[in-house]
């Protein structure tokens, strides 16, 4: 049972043992144009909300847009955590496991933990939501910005960051 609440318990569950998502005690706006955004070369990333901003980290939200063709990372995995995506505009290439799926505008995609994936936009670029469950990997994204452009897409300059963020390049 999912019960929203001021966060009682331990790790977001409560005393029953039942799953509890954390909610912040008063609300958090990000208009257009805010919103911190970091350039990666192929692609931007804003971020709506940060896993500083929720309670416990439970989750980070985030937007990618650009207007690059072809791969906007590396194929990875990531073990402790989910992510989904939410395409709004544009049409990517989704590599999930073994599966591939030409995403297009209002398509909602779920990557399972322990499961390679890979992301490449089609001619035009795009835009998509990027959810985190729980938060953390963005701060990665603001590492891999500091770096010279596309080192996203780099497989040897992305290792050197990601596995302290849980996403491993395959």
């Amino acid at each position: 049972m999912l019960r929203v609440g001021p966060g009682i318990g331990d790790g977001g569950m409560t005393a029953k043992g039942e799953m509890m998502m954390l909610v912040p005690a008063k609300g958090h706006v990000v208009r257009l144009g805010e919103g911190r955004t970091v350039d990666l070369g192929v692609a931007c990333m804003r971020v709506l909300a940060d896993s500083d901003t929720v309670p416990g980290g439970s989750f980070a939200l985030t937007e990618f847009y650009g207007a690059g063709a072809g791969p906007w990372t590396v194929p990875h995995v990531h073990r402790g955590f989910e992510e989904s995506f939410f395409i709004l505009d544009g049409a990517f290439s989704f590599t999930i496991g073994e599966q591939v799926t030409e995403a297009t505008p209002g398509m909602y995609l779920l990557v399972p933990r322990d499961t390679h994936h890979g992301i490449s936009a089609a001619a035009g670029g795009g835009r998509f939501l990027t959810l985190m469950v729980p938060g953390g990997l963005e701060k990665m994204f603001f590492e891999l910005a500091a770096l010279p452009p596309n080192a996203i897409r780099d497989p040897v300059a992305r290792a050197a960051i990601s596995a302290r963020f849980d996403s491993i390049p395959v």
